[in-house]
């Protein structure tokens, strides 16, 4: 007696839904990698091309003071010592040292919260840099999100002293003031290479609201914010820079290597 042959197998169709949302993931993980793999290809690029403007530039331009686009790209290694000492005095001194987060200024300022003092912010030179060149500003989760991104993407693949020159080239100095070298020009008439001790601690001192606050008519507030920027300037020393290698393109005159480094 012969079996008879069994009935093929019919494969279940599968469901429309969950075959469209595969699709749909698949798409956007691929667009997520795309996006994610340019971004780090411009934060790559620009390590070597400085950026003509920023984000920043870009959303103040709608406002009533437009920034001007037109300025002077000043390299870090031209400064004299105490211009990129007093930033680095006044918005983060353990610049040198971090890797972009300083989680010790970050857990004072939350001690200080807790103690009933006014939240602080705690933003690294690396931080503000990322937000000013990429982003928008805002206190978003998003935004802050993608800071933390670019932070860590700039501080693997730019040398610090890359991150300070884009820093003091794109920072904003006064209303639609832009850069260090428009700034010196702006507040002072000279450029950045000419700027005292003296000016560098005062325009540091501005830099937590520069549309309120002028190097030039300096308040009560930020004279007294320049004087200790000057005593931490004093404490901190031209050696303090040595880990950020500015004097590699030094010239004569600049200033570089400061003293402790050229022992």
């Amino acid at each position: 007696m012969t079996r008879s042959p069994s009935p093929a197998r019919t494969r279940r169709p599968r469901a429309p839904r969950r075959t469209l949302l595969r699709r749909i993931l698949r798409a956007a993980a691929l667009t997520l990698a795309l996006l994610l793999g340019l971004a780090l290809l411009l934060v790559l690029l620009l390590r070597w091309v400085n950026p003509p403007y920023s984000m920043y530039m870009f959303s103040e331009a709608a406002g009533p003071i437009a920034p001007s686009l037109r300025r002077h790209w000043q390299p870090v290694h031209e400064l004299p010592v105490h211009v990129p000492l007093a930033v680095i005095a006044a918005e983060d001194q353990r610049f040198p040292l971090h890797g972009g987060f300083d989680w010790q200024s970050m857990q004072e300022a939350v001690n200080e919260y807790r103690q009933g003092r006014r939240l602080r912010g705690a933003s690294t030179i690396s931080q503000q840099t990322a937000k000013n060149l990429f982003l928008w500003h805002g206190r978003s989760l998003a935004r802050k999100s993608l800071e933390a991104g670019f932070t860590v993407a700039i501080e693997a693949l730019w040398p610090k002293a890359r991150i300070l020159e884009v820093y003091l080239n794109l920072a904003e100095w006064g209303p639609g003031v832009f850069g260090i070298d428009s700034a010196a020009r702006y507040h002072f008439g000279i450029t950045a290479r000419e700027l005292s001790r003296e000016q560098a601690a005062l325009l540091a001192a501005v830099l937590p609201n520069p549309k309120v606050y002028s190097p030039t008519r300096p308040s009560e507030t930020v004279r007294n914010r320049a004087r200790w920027i000057e005593r931490q300037m004093s404490q901190l020393g031209p050696g303090w820079l040595e880990p950020l290698d500015l004097a590699r393109e030094g010239h004569p005159g600049s200033g570089w290597p400061p003293p402790a480094a050229s022992r």
